[in-house]
This record gives C-alpha cells, sequence and structure tokens, in this order.
C-alpha cells in the first residue's frame, strides 16, 4: 500500500442543547435550543496511513460509543452557558429538574467544536490509537463551526467539565 495516502475518519454524532449567546447583539442572546450534529475526524496517532490488522483508522462504533456516550451525558439535553453568565446560570439553577454545563468560554459553535477537539476528544479518545484532528459542530443543517488540530497533539488547556443535573423527581 501507498505511503504517501493519508487516512481519515469521520464520525457523525447528533445531541439537542440549549444556549445563549452572553453578549450577543441579537436573537442569540436569548435561550434558544438546537438539534446539534458533530462530525469528528480521526486519524491514527502515528500518521494517516496506519490501519489495523482489519484495515480500519479505528472502528466507528468506538468513536460513537466514547464520543456520543460524553455528548449524552454532559450536553443532551441540557443548556450549555458560559461561566460568566451569572443571571441565566442563577435562573436556570433555580428550575427542578435542570441539566446545565457551565463552558469556560461563550458557547458559540466555534467555542463548542474547540472545546470537543481540545479538551473532551483527547480525554474520552484515550488508548484507541487515534487523535482527533477536525470537529464540524452544526448548529443547523446551513451552519457550522469547524476546529482544527494544527500540528501536533498537546495536553489539554484545561479539565474536563461535567454537567451539573438536578433531578428531584421520584
Amino acid at each position: 500500500m501507498s505511503q504517501s495516502t493519508h487516512l481519515s475518519l469521520v464520525r457523525q454524532l447528533s445531541f439537542c442543547a440549549g444556549h445563549r449567546l452572553y453578549g450577543h447583539e441579537g436573537r442569540c442572546a436569548f435561550l434558544h435550543g438546537h438539534n446539534y450534529r458533530v462530525d469528528i475526524e480521526v486519524e491514527a496517532v502515528g500518521g494517516g496511513a496506519e490501519v489495523d490488522t482489519v484495515g480500519r483508522v479505528v472502528d466507528f462504533s468506538l468513536i460513537k460509543k466514547r464520543m456520543l456516550g460524553w455528548l449524552d451525558e454532559h450536553w443532551d439535553h441540557a443548556f450549555i452557558l458560559f461561566e460568566k453568565d451569572e443571571t441565566t446560570l442563577a435562573a436556570v439553577r433555580v428550575a427542578e429538574p435542570t441539566k446545565y454545563f457551565v463552558l469556560p468560554w461563550n458557547p458559540t459553535a466555534e467555542n463548542m467544536a474547540r472545546y470537543l477537539l481540545e479538551v473532551v476528544a483527547p480525554h474520552v479518545l484515550t488508548g484507541l490509537g487515534v487523535v482527533a484532528r477536525r470537529v464540524s459542530l452544526w448548529e443547523t443543517d446551513e451552519a457550522c463551526a469547524v476546529a482544527t488540530l494544527v500540528g501536533r497533539p498537546g495536553t489539554s488547556p484545561m479539565p474536563i467539565g461535567s454537567a451539573v443535573i438536578v433531578d428531584t423527581r421520584n
């Protein structure tokens, strides 16, 4: 096989969540939600030509299990909110049941894609022999943000966060 061919794979995932853009000048300043789609592209840690004995970069189901597992637990049916958005955080904390995730950046599509690429993917893909190279986060069918890893993967710039779930229902 040719060593000049670069191989990667893309797994598509989806989740539903609410957010608001703190300081936005238009309608996105209001709480609202999206049916998000995430496209995550991975390649072998050692380079773009390596495959396993079956001929795969990695089994698609492993990417789904790990990334979608994280998305389901932390972002699906949650409000994703900026840590500095004190009034919205206070309002969401009052609601029961509630599920929210505090993001260190304003939850734009760009920042959410960056968080998935730089923080979540290195954590959840550990041990699979792959590195996430690109994450596309689709807010609508027509609009997405793309985060691309440039150079070698480094250590995550921050610890991975957790969703806060308050559910007093029996």
